[in-house]
């Protein structure tokens, strides 16, 4: 086997890896923004919930960009969507807010959650038409993280209503065009 041949093997499978590393650097800031909620740093993990956002806009962007879309790259991008868009925003808004509430918050909180798997779980399993059905967890995901910053000017009880209306956003059925 020739030099240029093991270069060039190794070259194509690098660029078959590099939106799967992107998904798993938006998969590691999402848990990131979680051990930064769990230890009380909110902002902090307001921070990398952002950042996860831009590492999944361009996970995307390199897999039809470099044609490497895989049924293993959604997959990982689901599972990755759910840490970073589910679980994280979702406890930041527990943790900043939703707490004050008792059982109605964890609900809530759980709610929010179980509409973003589900959300997840039917992009995964139905075509790919241009159009989004739901609001795309990224989108509701950022939206949650973004109403954080709000908690100083609202009152409590609105951040259960915001929660509320973006998980039922999620699993709706109307659509949106894909950009």
């Amino acid at each position: 086997m020739l030099l240029s041949d093991v270069i060039d093997n190794t070259v194509r499978k690098v660029k078959a890896q590099t939106a799967n590393v992107l998904t798993l650097a938006n998969l590691g800031l999402g848990s990131f923004a979680i051990i930064a909620g769990i230890n009380g740093q909110l902002h902090l993990s307001v921070v990398f919930i952002f950042i996860s956002a831009l590492a999944d806009r361009f996970d995307g962007m390199v897999a039809r960009k470099l044609q490497i879309e895989s049924d293993l790259g959604k997959q990982l991008d689901s599972m990755s969507d759910i840490i970073s868009f589910g679980v994280a925003p979702a406890l930041l808004l527990y943790q900043g807010a939703l707490h004050l509430f008792g059982f109605p918050g964890v609900f809530f909180t759980i709610f929010y959650m179980a509409c973003g798997a589900f959300r997840l779980a039917r992009f995964n399993v139905t075509e790919n038409n241009g159009y989004f059905t739901g609001l795309p967890i990224t989108a509701s995901g950022c939206l949650l993280t973004l109403s954080y910053l709000f908690i100083p000017y609202l009152p409590s009880y609105l951040f259960i209503f915001i929660s509320f209306i973006l998980s039922l956003m999620m699993i709706s059925t109307f659509t949106l065009k894909k950009v």
